[in-house]
């Protein structure tokens, strides 16, 4: 596993020769990917991006049936790790880790060369079992999972890196080393919208591995993306991406 001080991995070569999907040239001129230039005040007005707009086929599905979607290969800051996430202090450090870099890169863009003003993305998972017959909500000991929030693809592992190297001296982050930059491809997916408290998302995924299960087959892992900020939101009202790849 490759520590978040050693970010700058394929992916910013794949970047560096390849046309973004969401329309942006990578790279960025080794100008706009200094993030200690002159002030975005100078340069004029400062660019807004809604991601999840720019995104809505995949991050703003309907609850009402399974859809499906093609998912694009997609940056990612992730953790990956193992246990019960109610009860795991391994998790809370990956979430709290995820976040702070996540917004520390956004402030950087944002009062850097690039200009850009974007919304950090929410979080998401991937959960499993080495033995997916026992992957039980009734036993959550056994879980496997990777927890990740996307990266807008102007974002390259030198930015990370320097958000870590800033932050490493200002707060303790107990989940940095685990930290890797990585793409995921996901491909054919099916996904709908599960409103509710995570205790009843049974019969929604039973949905969509039905919708798929009539048109072909399961593969990779669960993917679960979270829109709502549970401290706050009424679990009646939490709303969480249900996403499956299949083929």
């Amino acid at each position: 596993m490759q520590t978040a001080m050693n970010l700058t991995t394929a992916v910013e070569k794949k970047n560096r020769t390849t046309k973004s999907v969401r329309g942006y040239d990578s790279p960025r001129s080794a100008a706009n990917e200094t993030l200690n230039l002159a002030p975005a005040i100078i340069r004029g007005a400062m660019e807004k991006i809604d991601l999840k707009k720019k995104l809505k086929d995949l991050y703003q599905p309907s609850s009402k049936e399974v859809v499906q979607v093609d998912v694009p290969t997609m940056n990612y800051l992730m953790v990956d790790g193992s246990g019960d996430p109610n009860t795991s202090k391994e998790y809370s450090d990956a979430i709290e880790t995820l976040f702070t870099i996540s917004y520390a890169v956004k402030f950087m863009v944002k009062k850097g060369a690039l200009a850009i003003d974007y919304g950090v993305m929410p979080l998401e998972g991937l959960w499993w079992a080495d033995d997916m017959s026992k992957f039980s909500t009734e036993d959550k000991s056994g879980w496997k999972w990777t927890m990740m929030i996307m990266q807008p693809d102007f974002i390259t592992g030198e930015m990370i890196n320097n958000a870590i190297a800033d932050l490493r001296n200002k707060k303790k982050l107990s989940a940095a080393s685990t930290v890797r930059f990585e793409a995921l491809s996901e491909g054919k997916c099916a996904q709908i919208l599960h409103v509710g408290p995570f205790s009843e998302e049974g019969p929604t995924i039973e949905k969509v591995h039905h919708f798929i299960d009539t048109r072909g087959k399961r593969i990779g892992k669960h993917h679960e993306i979270y829109l709502s900020d549970i401290r706050k939101a009424d679990p009646a009202k939490w709303k969480t991406i249900i996403r499956q790849p299949m083929q």
